[in-house]
């Protein structure tokens, strides 16, 4: 323990900054909606949003390089605590998919400073241990920081000023760390043409993922605020959803490394497309059906992800693990741009429930895909599969730090 203790501020920005990032995402929504933004505006200001993490994933090292990391967290801190002032000063849906384009750059730029930061701090020996750490906090601060709409309501600038603080005091355990200022790490390797040809299914399974889970985090807010939910019970909405996602991803691994993981990855994408089709057609306005179904679509839309990106690491070369993982992060990005957008069309013509038609259409094309790779190419061994590893999605700089003994990591590997 004593060994991780130095890295608990940098655990503790983290928390802050996921808590505070979640929040917003699911406030904007709400707001917007008061203030009689449609649909289609809240799903364009979801697709800037993820333009600008894709964008701040592919600039950060150079930031890195030329500032280094506390500068570099300072400056982006400082603009997305700006820019969350400037959400409640100037209520335009140009002004706030502008926000949301700085906040994508500044949080993803964040993520990969504190998740470089920690890479450059854990031993092998405690990687297991502070991965795990690093996903509770995740877990527990985007779903608790959810419920302080309720507590402050949404509207006003009580719930604005707070998200500010919050992401004001990331700072504090950032500069008051007892940490020196790492190297910067080096440019990810990105070759998405090779991975692509190393696993199609992989990389299609990120991106349907990204159009479905930026649709659902964007837009999930929104459909529970039409079809008559209050405040509260949006916010634990949007909270059982993602709950759900986190405590199912480790038996659903489990099963995968012993079964063809395709397999799996069919199945729970079934199950996934049958859970949206059932808050369309049987959960109706009654928000304990809500919250029932949209914790099973949550169980097994959510880790859909790690499981494409298990399924593509199995189809690699020994430590090809990070380079993988980072291109995979920009498929997910790919689909994350354009999911939003599409999604909020739907339900600006169609209605609330379209949202979770529109995920099930896409996960029945994803469906397809896979059936048909199942029959285009023999499945892996059991003997040469890796093992399943459950992966946040904030930034390329995650895969570095979840590698595992053997894989490779440029001239930062210890």
């Amino acid at each position: 323990m004593s060994s991780i203790r130095p890295l608990i501020p940098l655990l503790l920005a983290a928390g802050i900054l996921l808590g505070g990032n979640g929040l917003q995402s699911t406030l904007i929504a709400l707001r917007g909606a008061q203030e009689g933004f449609s649909a289609s505006d809240i799903g364009l200001m979801g697709t800037f949003y993820f333009a600008g993490f894709l964008l701040g994933c592919l600039a950060i090292t150079r930031i890195l390089k030329a500032v280094g990391h506390i500068r570099a967290f300072s400056a982006l801190a400082a603009i997305a605590s700006v820019g969350t002032l400037l959400l409640v000063l100037v209520l335009d849906p140009v002004m706030w998919c502008a926000v949301r384009f700085a906040g994508g750059f500044c949080f993803a730029g964040l993520f990969t400073i504190v998740e470089s930061w920690l890479n450059s701090g854990v031993s092998n020996n405690d990687r297991a241990r502070v991965l795990a750490i690093y996903r509770m906090v995740d877990t527990g601060s985007v779903t608790g920081a959810q419920f302080l709409i309720p507590v402050f309501g949404a509207g006003g600038f009580t719930i604005f000023a707070i998200m500010s603080i919050m992401i004001t005091l990331s700072l504090v355990p950032v500069s008051l760390g007892d940490r020196s200022n790492p190297r910067p790490p080096e440019d990810v390797k990105l070759d998405l043409a090779r991975v692509w040809r190393i696993s199609p299914l992989g990389c299609f399974g990120c991106m349907a993922v990204g159009v479905t889970n930026s649709a659902f985090r964007t837009l999930s807010p929104v459909y529970a605020e039409q079809i008559g939910m209050s405040v509260a019970d949006v916010v634990t909405f949007v909270s059982v959803g993602i709950f759900g996602g986190a405590i199912i991803q480790y038996p659903l691994g489990y099963l995968s490394d012993r079964w063809d993981r395709r397999r799996v990855l069919l199945m729970t994408t079934c199950c996934a497309m049958l859970s949206a089709l059932a808050l369309v057609f049987i959960a109706g306005s009654n928000p304990l059906l809500n919250f029932v179904i949209i914790f099973i679509f949550g169980c097994f839309a959510m880790p859909l992800y790690s499981l494409s990106a298990a399924h593509s690491n199995d189809r690699a070369d020994t430590g090809e693990f990070v380079l993988i993982n980072a291109a995979l992060m920009l498929f997910y990005s790919f689909g994350a741009i354009g999911g939003p957008f599409a999604a909020s069309t739907a339900m600006q013509h169609f209605g609330p429930s379209a949202l979770f038609v529109f995920s099930a259409v896409v996960y029945a094309i994803f469906i397809a895909v896979i059936l048909y790779r199942m029959q285009a190419r023999s499945s892996v061994p059991a003997g040469k599969r890796s093992r399943f590893t459950a992966l946040l999605r904030t930034s390329t700089i995650f895969a570095r730090l979840a590698r595992r003994n053997g894989d490779s990591d440029g001239p930062e590997t210890p």
